[in-house]
Order: C-alpha cells, then sequence, then structure tokens
C-alpha cells in the first residue's frame, strides 16, 4: 500500500530566523492513536538565517539524527562535545535520561536547511551518548547509502530496529526500495528537494513524502532531488515516551 503525505499534515512554527516545518507520521494513521509511526517519531524540516542560536535546551529518551543539506552549525552539548555540523558530518544525539545542548548556525555559511529526525529507542532511560560521522561526499549519486541504523553496516548507530538512508536522483534516474533489513517493515520515502514520480500515478514535490508498506514501487526523479529514507519495523520494540520523538496522544 502507498500513502501519500503532503505538507498539509505538517506543522508550522516561525520565529525570527528560524521557520519549521513539522511532521507526525502517525497522523495518517489516526486509527493507531500515535502520534509517530513505530519508531519513527518526529521529522523537522527546519531553515534556519546564518547566526541564529537555539540556546541549550533539554531532550529526554529521543535519538537524534541532525541531518543538514546547506550551512553549518557549531554544536554545544552537556555530554562535552564540540563540534561543526554540515552536509558531509552527520551527528547522532543519543538523549537518553538527561541531555542538553544547543545549536549556532555560523554567520559564514549558506542559509541552514536541514532535518532534525527524532527516533523512539528500543526502552527508555539509556545513557547519554553522541556519535559524529563524516561522509565521503555530501551527495550519493543515484544509489541509497546507509546513515544511521540498527547494525554494523551503519556508520551511525540507532537504538532501535530503525535505518535511514539517503540519495541524490539526478533527472531522468529511476530507482528501487533497497532490501528490507527486516520483516514487518514499512518505508518512509520522503523528498528534501526536488520532484519525484511514484509509479505512474502519484506526484512528490519537496516536503511531501509516502508510507509504503508491502510494495517496492518505482522512483523516478523528474528532475534533480535528494531524497531521505526511513525504515521501521513496525512491530519492533520502542518507547513512546520521548520528549520529541513520543506519542503525543498519550
Amino acid at each position: 500500500m502507498l500513502t501519500k503525505i503532503d505538507t498539509s499534515i505538517k506543522y508550522g512554527k516561525r520565529h525570527g530566523g528560524f521557520g519549521i516545518q513539522i511532521l507526525y507520521p502517525g497522523l495518517i494513521r489516526p486509527q493507531l492513536n500515535d502520534t509517530g509511526y513505530s519508531t519513527i517519531g518526529r521529522i523537522d524540516h527546519a531553515r534556519i538565517t546564518p547566526g541564529a542560536l537555539i540556546p541549550m535546551h533539554p531532550h529526554r529518551d529521543d535519538e537524534i539524527l541532525s541531518y543538514l543539506r546547506n550551512g553549518k552549525v557549531k554544536h554545544r552539548d552537556s555530554e562535552g562535545h564540540t563540534a561543526i555540523i554540515s552536509n558531509q558530518q552527520l551527528m547522532m544525539m543519543h538523549a537518553g535520561a538527561n541531555f542538553f545542548h544547543e545549536e549556532q548556525v555560523l554567520s559564514e555559511g549558506d542559509v541552514l536547511e536541514g532535518l532534525q529526525i527524532f527516533i523512539r529507542p528500543a526502552t527508555g532511560g539509556l545513557p547519554a551518548q553522541v556519535q559524529f560521522h563524516e561522509l565521503q561526499t555530501p551527495f550519493s549519486h543515484n544509489e541509497w547509502r546507509k546513515l544511521a541504523g540498527n547494525g554494523n553496516e551503519y556508520p551511525l548507530q540507532i537504538r532501535s530496529n530503525t535505518w535511514i538512508q539517503d540519495t541524490r536522483l539526478e533527472k531522468g534516474e529511476e530507482i528501487f526500495l533497497p532490501d528490507a533489513p527486516a520483516r514487518d517493515a514499512a518505508f518512509l520515502f520522503y523528498v528534501f528537494s526536488g520532484e519525484i514520480q511514484v509509479n505512474e500515478n502519484m506526484l512528490l514535490t519537496a516536503g511531501e513524502c509516502v508510507l509504503i508498506e508491502k510494495e517496492n514501487p518505482v522512483f523516478t526523479a523528474l528532475e534533480r532531488t535528494d531524497a531521505i529514507l526511513f525504515i521501521t519495523q513496525t512491530n519492533a520494540d520502542h518507547f513512546d515516551g520521548g520528549m520529541y520523538s513520543g506519542n503525543l496522544h498519550k
């Protein structure tokens, strides 16, 4: 089954130079009474002007991937890490029971555009950790690239049955889903930028996505497109009480 999620389901926030579109993927399945979908709690698509500061703030029981396509940000956290995050430097924050961080968008860079991805851990109260990974190139052209997941083949680890990959498809190129890493897997194909045709009867533009259950459609780029793929095991153990990734209906 293919279920399109357009931007009308998102919540928008804007304050000064900070703009964000928030996706709660579970809202397309109201019968489940969960704002997340299995282990995928929330996806924030942000645009932030250079120089903006997001001051020190808490997280709890969230697995958080910072995925940037434009701009650079200086990160500082309660675990003692300081780092520059960019389109080649990924960061995974395991908030655990107690974690704080702040982000300063660098003035000399472009407008920051990226995703902050809130995944649910398998259980609450885990220790706080931070991981970093430098990508060899900013983009993976016309093939899937593994970014974060549960398994040694992923450079960044997620503490639940969740996997994240990305690709840049050039105009006219086609791609299918990768092999499912587990049984009972569902896929969320998110268009960061560009335009994608799904099979012959669905169009996705920037900020839209499609939930794929028990199908393997073909994706065709109608223009150069950056896409992110989220994979979750629908019956996986997960903790839905996280500060940002949790179920808002509880």
